[in-house]
């Protein structure tokens, strides 16, 4: 007798092979059997038409702060995600002095736009040093399992102080002490250490991070602390630029360590250097022996934007300006008043000055890049469904269009301005990345950006555009799923996971791929201290397993609790048998 038994699926196994038809045994949290399984389990699931996959790997999201208080981990859970790795791009609260609490959460609320209240509100602190940090959230039950890096933003502020938090050049002591505590953390359990380097990345005091600006000595000390431990992953945002010569100390960490080294790989209007030229000189250091991933982001990095979100196309409108600080219901009543409204379309903008005052000009009126999120929206619109071509069909400027747009369903509406990733107006540029084998499917930012994104829906998103819906090139199924389970395992020294075989963790999902689709995104406002954040749900998921455990039925949180705090490298007794 099995403790779960899923029969007459097509199972997607993780390995990029041919999918095949067959029965999956579980038994302690194991898959212990897999094609025709006799015996009886305790719990069965039918997945006659189904697919089963494992479970997903999200390896770039920010959940630092969620994951002291959220065992359910939404929304990457709602998305067959069952391991995350939290920590990316420098910022995160551990190590943490006591009188630096306020200012990490500056920090992430800037550079990730995740409510400080709700950050301040939510954690409890119970934690100074790193692996105090990771004792902390093993108090918590989890739905899914969470692993983090050692952040740079938190390590330059413990080491240095005031000289970290303002980007001073470190002393050798100080470098020696930072690659300390990054040791120290590692050998706790981390997976790794991130860093940024993008001015993109401010504290919510218009700072940069610390180490935006780190020589490639800082960054080598630091990182030479995974050479020491043997294992750990050095994720990275950075702008590129040439001066940097990213890609040669990235070469020479990685060779010298014998470590991985990922970065996020865009189309980006902060990056000097193109795409195409990004991945050509990573492939170039990996053929002298670095080991460098692209991680890659499977549609346009862009915001969604509302009246009650971060962004909207109206917010330098000094008609905006003078109701900004009203409760909604308030500001509600204004934006219906055909006046106001007369008002705010015939005033110019007022902006800011700003190092991204050219964005700004675009989030205000760049009609031909922004695109009405109605009901089967793609992700991949073409310029006939942008603002600008619906405008002008309908007889009106693009400002009232999109005010009109903003105010459907009670001020409910939505507006997609893709910033990153979509500057051909299309997706065409990621078909050949998706069969490399040095990229990953990435950069979800799951917990994060939380009134402008929800790329936490990005495993669905996969399923539903790029294996099933896309009208050019797509993405086989079988490579898809190796890509978003056992390639990002792997990345990770996760080598329990990401497969469906025996002896490997029983996180799987169980799909109708005829009804995967996304939910339309809605914001709620269900953080600490009424904090919002942008969700979006997904149909077709039948069934979640984590570790052998139903943890969704139906799009359904059980409320059960099988994740762990993940320390270090994990493996299975197949893994070490073959080493």
């Amino acid at each position: 007798m099995h403790d779960l038994v899923i029969r007459g699926g097509t199972i997607v196994d993780g390995t990029g092979g041919p999918s095949y038809k067959g029965d999956i045994a579980i038994d302690g949290g194991l898959i212990t059997a897999v094609g025709k399984v006799d015996a009886n389990g305790r719990e069965e699931i039918d997945a006659t038409d189904r697919i089963v996959t494992p479970g997903f790997v999200d390896v770039h999201t920010h959940y630092d702060g969620q994951a002291t208080w959220d065992p359910e981990m939404a929304p990457s859970s709602w998305h067959g995600v069952t391991t995350v790795v939290m920590g990316n791009c420098g910022v995160g609260f551990a190590p943490a002095k006591p009188d630096k609490h306020d200012w990490l959460i500056g920090l992430m609320e800037g550079v990730e736009d995740i409510p400080g209240t709700a950050l301040a509100e939510g954690m409890t602190w119970d934690w100074e040093t790193f692996p105090e940090y990771l004792d902390a959230l093993e108090k918590l039950p989890r739905t899914v399992d969470v692993g983090t890096h050692v952040p740079h933003g938190a390590v330059r502020a413990y080491v240095m102080g005031e000289r970290g938090a303002n980007n001073e050049p470190p002393t050798e002591t100080d470098i020696a002490q930072m690659s300390r505590i990054v040791e120290e953390g590692l050998r706790a359990g981390a997976l790794g250490f991130s860093t940024s380097r993008t001015v993109l990345h401010k504290s919510v005091d218009g700072v940069l991070v610390p180490g935006t600006t780190a020589t490639k000595e800082e960054l080598l000390g630091i990182g030479r602390a995974m050479g020491r431990v043997g294992y750990g992953v050095f994720e990275m945002a950075s702008d590129l630029k040439r001066e940097w010569n990213e890609f040669d100390w990235m070469g020479e960490l990685s060779r010298e360590t014998g470590m991985p080294v990922t970065f996020a790989a865009l189309q980006s209007i902060a990056k000097e250097l193109p795409l195409d030229e990004q991945i050509a000189t990573m492939r170039a250091e990996n053929a002298k022996g670095a080991n460098i991933v692209a991680q890659i982001a499977l549609r346009g990095n862009g915001i969604v934007m509302a009246w009650q979100g971060t962004v909207h196309p109206f917010r330098f409108k000094p008609a905006w300006v003078e109701i900004e600080g009203l409760p909604w219901e308030q500001q509600l009543a204004h934006l219906k008043d055909p006046a106001f409204k007369a008002r705010m379309l015939s005033e110019a903008n007022v902006f800011p000055e700003s190092d991204i005052a050219e964005l700004l000009k675009i989030v205000a009126g760049g009609w031909f890049i922004q695109f009405e999120m109605d009901p089967d929206f793609n992700y991949e619109p073409t310029q006939a469904e942008s603002i600008m071509a619906r405008a002008a069909a309908a007889g009106v400027s693009g400002d009232e269009y999109a005010y009109d747009l903003l105010m459907r369903d009670e001020g409910k509406g939505f507006i997609y301005f893709p910033i990153l990733n979509y500057a051909d107006g299309n997706l065409d540029f990621l078909e050949a990345l998706q069969q490399a084998d040095d990229t990953v499917n990435s950069l979800s930012d799951g917990g994060a950006h939380c009134g402008t994104i929800c790329d936490a829906a990005s495993p669905t998103f996969m399923l539903q555009h790029w294996v099933r819906d896309r009208k050019k090139a797509r993405i086989g199924l079988e490579n898809a799923i190796k890509r978003q389970c056992r390639d990002t395992a792997l990345l990770y020294h996760l080598e329990d996971r990401g497969l469906i075989a025996p002896g490997y963790l029983a996180d799987i999902n169980v799909i109708d791929m005829t009804r995967i689709k996304l939910g339309k995104p809605w914001l709620a406002f269900d953080l600490p201290a009424g904090g919002k954040r942008l969700l979006q749900k997904a149909e077709g998921y039948d069934y979640t397993i984590k570790s052998g455990q139903v943890t969704f039925r139906n799009g359904k949180y059980l409320g059960v609790h099988p994740g762990v705090v993940l320390r270090g490298p994990q493996t299975t007794e197949l893994a070490m048998a073959a080493e």
